[in-house]
């Protein structure tokens, strides 16, 4: 039996590479994917070399990036986090053959995995699988977004998923999958508004469809529009809180402008280049701004073990339950056939193709 596996061989080569799948051992089990989503962001900083572990050593005891060897060379052989596969195989209790769940294994058609050392996430039967691919890495991503932003609040007494935007204002910069995702979780969690801030017009005719409300930072400056509309006292105004969703520094620099004073960007973006348009002396210095950047590989201090990677994927079926139809209507883009994701992600790294959400079916 052998695998296919997605491998970037240098900046600008994929490739498909088979290799022979590893034998069913005691208490391990195997997966046949269905489906496979690509994350535009992580995924093609690989494909266009821009990604620091290719270049730099990650201390991870210290958290610091260092000169040394890259932590993940050419070739990366473990590209993506956002599978679905079917159990064909099991020698543990734990997961029956049969069981449709989602997982972290990268692009590939199968998979032997261990249920101790790795999360699989049971997907319910009312769920299209296909949305499964929300489930155990970029739904909890943006869930824990919002989390950041109750613990801003609330501190470890956190008790929803909606205590940091229960009755606020919001805004989101960025239209792509972790802003739409991350506007719906704080529309679903009781947000007072939802405002989407994005350039691109297909973005926003998207946003739209899903029910949000957008502005174009090309047109009317949306800082200014939306604090004239939100208004909280003299001298007050702007987003309760602001989801900073694009991996741009401008995204970061209109986010900082659109907070009220002493408001908190709650920054889900990674940033693969410089950031000479974040001008920390004014909106930043002057309005006494916070930045907390919010990402998957913690949750607040203090909010573990109580809020942990298995609460995050139940938030996020919840909100695949509320909005999967429009979802899978306007969200993903595309599905392709696995065998053309070399192609596909070398068309998405050089711009010959746009694409919201594509999703590999094996």
């Amino acid at each position: 039996m052998r695998d296919r596996v997605v491998t970037v061989t240098a900046p600008g080569r994929v490739e498909l590479v088979e290799q022979e799948a590893a034998a069913l051992r005691p208490g391990t089990f195997r997966v046949e994917t269905l489906f496979s989503g690509v994350s535009a962001g992580t995924e093609l900083s690989y494909v266009k070399g821009t990604n620091p572990y290719l270049n730099v050593t990650w201390n991870a005891d210290l958290g610091l990036f260092q000169p040394g060897e890259a932590s993940t060379p050419y070739p990366v052989t473990r590209l993506g986090y956002m599978q679905v596969g079917r159990v064909v195989e099991s020698a543990t209790p734990a997961i029956a053959v049969g069981t449709v769940g989602a997982m972290t294994y990268g692009h590939r058609t199968g998979w032997l995995a261990d249920p101790v050392a790795e999360r699989f996430v049971p997907l319910p039967d009312d769920l299209d699988p296909l949305l499964g691919v929300y489930v155990a890495h970029m739904g909890p991503i943006c869930a824990n977004g919002l989390l950041h932003a109750a613990a801003d609040l609330h501190g470890a007494d956190v008790r929803s998923l909606g205590d940091g935007v229960r009755g606020r204002r919001v805004a989101v910069v960025g239209a792509g999958v972790v802003g739409l995702l991350t506007a719906l979780l704080a529309r679903r969690h009781g947000a007072a508004s939802v405002v989407v801030l994005d350039p691109t017009p297909r973005r926003r005719e998207v946003a739209e469809a899903l029910g949000l409300e957008t502005l174009d930072p090309d047109a009317d400056d949306p800082a200014v529009v939306l604090k004239t509309r939100w208004a909280h006292t003299a001298g007050d105004r702007g987003a309760d809180v602001v989801f900073q969703c694009r991996g741009q520094a401008w995204a970061l620099q209109l986010a900082l402008r659109t907070l009220r004073p002493q408001g908190t960007v709650i920054d889900l973006a990674f940033y693969q280049g410089g950031a000479d348009a974040v001008r920390l002396g004014e909106e930043f210095h002057h309005n006494g701004l916070a930045l907390r950047c919010a990402q998957i590989g913690r949750v607040p201090r203090g909010l573990a073990p109580t809020w942990d990677r298995e609460r995050l994927s139940a938030e996020t079926i919840d909100l695949l339950r509320a909005y999967g139809d429009v979802i899978r209507k306007h969200l993903v883009s595309a599905v392709v056939p696995f065998d053309d994701a070399p192609t596909l992600l070398t068309d998405l790294a050089e711009r010959r193709r746009q694409e919201l959400q594509v999703v590999l079916s094996a």
